[in-house]
């Protein structure tokens, strides 16, 4: 097993010190670590040392529109931006309903090496919302599935969703809600308010989120179990998480880098790239959202990595896909947000990237310290640099990107996945 030597790293963005790492785990951190027996050693002096970034919330597309990702590519991408372990969302062809499904994500996922992928189940079967999916089933799989959602369609009956709720409570598993009520968005494009109407774009009401994370707090209050809120866009919704929580309910949250940073005036543009579900909200609700994840109200970011091929985004607006890629510039887009900002620290970003979606989706072996004899997952970054993003370098399959062409802060220059390098000086191993 080879040793690898990091020599001056700013560990979670504190004083600089060396790490090293022995086979799969780390075997010191300190000041001075001589590089005896070292077979790599990296100058890391200027640069952030994170623990591998965890996603609760990928699209890897993966059985049945490999034309979009696949585990393969998928993984190679979340290596790039810095993350060890993703979670698998459900929505593929066929549905990860069974067992089987999901085992067959999990091993996919292994073979590929460049991160781990952790399916989520469905939490009804087919996603139609009629019927519990197999989540006792997969929950004992080889999969190990402990997170469930119908993500891209809302569990809106709430006798199903209460359900879901009870069963999963038996495991400590988690359903996580994809907030839409069905009917108030029938025919929606994009954010309900000054802009829709001045398009003429269907709109997508602020209440609709909010109406279903109100009603699952308090059934998951009913109940008590596990509810985790995706991609939370409103500033009404937090205040809805944060009521939940001052009453002491298990609720989670979750905000995607593209909810942090862009607002539905990129709209006008009438280009599909800004098309997401949930949809770009205001700039009201952006600050919002930048201080509820400061404050620890939304515990973590997930990019809601949505790819899609070039035809399903280069057509007019209301036939367009919803969805963006954001594996591998969720980072950076944290960076100037949160850190540049002064609303988070590195280890604000550690705690929300890293730690907090790890104990949500219950993942052994993330979301650890960066200390002696933990698994070597780690993530090094140069926040100094800055580049304009070129889907054209993507390791995604996919290239809709709402940031083409733009200049965003920090790269990540190596990740390791319990010890082996799956990239180095920015590059793919």
């Amino acid at each position: 097993m080879s040793k690898i030597l990091i020599r001056g790293a700013r560990v979670l963005g504190g004083e600089a010190q060396d790490v090293l790492i022995d086979g799969e785990t780390i075997a010191q951190v300190g000041t001075g670590l001589p590089a005896d027996g070292a077979t790599t050693v990296i100058e890391a002096e200027g640069r952030i040392l994170l623990p591998g970034l965890v996603d609760l919330h990928t699209h890897l597309r993966e059985p049945g529109r490999e034309d979009s990702e696949t585990v393969l590519t998928g993984t190679k991408a979340a290596a790039v931006g810095g993350f060890t372990a993703v979670h698998a969302m459900a929505n593929t062809f066929p549905v990860a309903d069974t067992a089987g499904v999901v085992e067959q994500v999990w091993r996919l996922g292994k073979e590929s090496g460049y991160c781990d992928v952790q399916p989520v189940g469905a939490v009804t079967v087919g996603l139609e919302g009629k019927h519990l999916a197999e989540l006792g089933a997969m929950h004992d799989s080889a999969a190990a599935v402990r997170v469930f959602s119908d993500d891209g369609k809302c569990v809106d009956d709430a006798v199903i969703m209460r359900r879901a709720l009870e069963y999963v409570k038996a495991f400590d598993g988690v359903i996580a809600q994809h907030a839409q009520e069905p009917r108030l968005t029938e025919g929606a494009q994009m954010n309900e308010g000054i802009v829709s109407a001045e398009l003429g774009l269907g709109g997508w009401p602020a209440v609709a989120e909010e109406s279903i994370i109100a009603r699952d707090v308090l059934l998951a209050a009913h109940v008590g179990s596990r509810v985790h809120i995706c991609h939370l866009s409103t500033a009404g919704s937090v205040e809805l998480v944060r009521w939940a929580k001052s009453k002491g309910w298990n609720v989670t949250a979750e905000v995607t880098p593209h909810h942090l940073l862009l607002t539905d005036e990129l709209v006008r543009s009438y280009n599909p790239v800004y098309k997401v579900n949930p949809p770009l909200r205001t700039e009201a609700d952006v600050t919002a959202l930048r201080e509820a994840l400061a404050d620890g109200t939304i515990d973590c970011v997930a990019t809601d990595h949505a790819p899609h091929p070039h035809e399903d985004k280069d057509c007019e607006w209301a036939a367009a896909a919803m969805g963006m890629v954001g594996l591998e510039t969720a980072l950076s887009v944290v960076q100037e947000t949160m850190v540049e900002t002064g609303l988070l620290d590195w280890a604000g970003v550690a705690d929300r990237m890293s730690f907090r979606p790890a104990r949500i989706g219950r993942l052994d072996g993330h979301g650890r310290p960066v200390s002696a004899g933990e698994p070597a997952n780690l993530t090094l970054v140069d926040p100094a640099y800055r580049g304009a993003v070129d889907p054209a370098g993507f390791a995604s399959r996919s290239r809709n990107t709402p940031y083409e062409g733009r200049e965003l802060p920090g790269r990540v220059t190596h990740t390791f996945l319990r010890g082996r390098a799956t990239v180095v000086d920015g590059n793919l191993a």
